[in-house]
């Protein structure tokens, strides 16, 4: 409906460049949204989304381009320190949204440290990606798809999926079954963690430079893209197909508004909106089912 209305607004969009144009700020969301979901998919929640993919940006900005190893060499040390929050919240019991609300000021203080206003430059080859013009289709579509089937089927269809959702769904079971609860999740924040950097790269290449603060959104957004996917707080239900419908369903309605001349504050809200509105008929029809 809302690309239908799109078109009805801009005809011009339903041409490959205008599609690519609508949708190329999708990319980056639909991966900070799969980074959420597999942290939800544990029956936690990271506000440190928006905050990562900022400092991804800056070293993207500062070092890959002219100390590939150095820039690299970071970003595998972040990644692992992603695993580690997991590890610790469970070892500890201690609730996710406070530690990552403080991962949240760590990871911004890094970035302000090495790129204190936006700038910088992102490498060519990355500038390059988003760019891409394939066949059939343009790259916004195309990483959708692929996103979509490579997590349907390793985390939706495959036996280590079901074991890794189990640990967030019933970890006391995972437990008697003697699977490490423990090491499960420190492999699904590894994962969402390097689905963040894929986040900050791809943004980053964009903007074709970087800044501390250019995706503070990105933490709420990612966790509306999940919950309007069909994604649920309790831990174990997620999907990856609907959190890319839910990210390139928010990334739509902004450009809906936008065309309409709605101010950007309004469409923050208008995207909350979107989200209670869902969930009211969510909890509406489960309470038609009983």
């Amino acid at each position: 409906m809302l690309v239908g209305l799109v078109f009805v607004l801009r005809p011009n969009t339903m041409s490959y460049m205008g599609l690519n144009l609508l949708l190329k700020l999708s990319v980056p969301l639909i991966f900070a949204a799969l980074s959420q979901m597999l942290i939800i998919s544990q029956g936690d929640l990271d506000l440190s989304t928006g905050a990562y993919v900022g400092f991804v940006t800056c070293i993207s900005a500062v070092y890959l381009a002219d100390q590939p190893m150095l820039g690299w060499s970071i970003l595998i040390g972040s990644v692992l320190l992603y695993g580690l929050v997991g590890l610790v919240t469970w070892l500890r019991r201690l609730p996710s949204i406070v530690v990552t609300l403080g991962m949240s000021f760590v990871w911004l203080g890094l970035a302000l440290f090495i790129l204190p206003s936006p700038g910088g430059q992102a490498p060519d080859w990355l500038v390059a990606l988003p760019r891409l013009r394939p066949a059939v289709m343009p790259f916004p579509i195309w990483t959708a798809i692929v996103c979509v089937i490579v997590l349907e089927f390793g985390l939706m269809r495959s036996s280590a999926g079901v074991v890794l959702r189990g640990a967030g769904g019933n970890p006391q079971a995972m437990m008697r079954a003697r699977w490490s609860v423990a090491g499960l999740r420190a492999i699904a924040y590894l994962l969402a963690g390097v689905c963040a950097v894929i986040s900050g790269l791809l943004l980053s290449g964009l903007t074709t430079s970087g800044a501390p603060n250019i995706a503070p959104s990105y933490t709420l957004l990612s966790i509306a893209s999940v919950i309007l996917g069909g994604g649920a707080f309790v831990g174990g239900i997620v999907s990856p197909f609907g959190a890319v419908v839910g990210a390139i369903t928010l990334t739509l309605v902004s450009s809906v508004l936008t065309f309409l001349h709605v101010p950007s504050v309004w469409q923050i809200g208008a995207q909350g909106g979107l989200l209670i509105l869902v969930l009211l008929l969510r909890g509406l029809l489960k309470g038609d089912d009983q």
